[in-house]
């Protein structure tokens, strides 16, 4: 295996021994009741550009949002490079999802869109949820000028393991 995928693997492994082992540590017992008509929850992982790409979408209290889009560097000093750009400003104000990314080598992401339901048949299937709409690619250049660019975009939801834990054995 190249090292670019062996890297992506490691990471990826990583970040969801990290949030299993924060969803095993939750105490059911002291969450609160559930609100009568519970809003829908768009948090989870999103395809991204390229295959290999993602964007892990938090939504918090208040329609706050929180994140990073996980790339590929282009640049010819990070090309091939896994890169992590955290949100700087994210808002979800019903089904309108926006977010901006930190700059990263002189690029950062603007969205604005909406969470749309996808193809997916149930809850944790893949693109059961679907994040449509314009993303906004900047860049800097060595003269300081910044260009953007536009394109309409579709991320689906990664699918999820709601694993119900280990199997009973006799």
């Amino acid at each position: 295996m190249s090292g670019n995928v062996m890297k992506y693997l490691v990471r990826v492994s990583v970040m969801l021994l990290l949030i299993s082992s924060c969803l095993t540590g939750q105490d059911s017992a002291q969450q609160p009741p559930s609100p009568k008509n519970p809003v829908e929850d768009y948090s989870g992982m999103y395809a991204f550009l390229q295959d290999g790409e993602f964007v892990q979408v938090t939504v918090e209290d208040a329609g706050r949002v929180t994140g990073f889009v996980s790339r590929y560097g282009d640049l010819e000093s990070d090309r091939g490079a896994f890169l992590d750009q955290f949100f700087k400003t994210g808002k979800l104000d019903g089904k309108k999802l926006s977010f901006t990314t930190d700059t990263v080598h002189g690029v950062w992401y603007d969205f604005k869109g909406a969470v749309e339901r996808g193809e997916g048949k149930n809850v944790g299937d893949e693109a059961y949820y679907v994040l449509k709409g314009t993303l906004v690619q900047y860049s800097t250049d060595a003269n300081k000028k910044t260009l953007a660019k536009s394109r309409e975009v579709s991320f689906k939801s990664f699918p999820q393991d709601f694993g119900t834990g280990p199997e009973k054995r006799d």
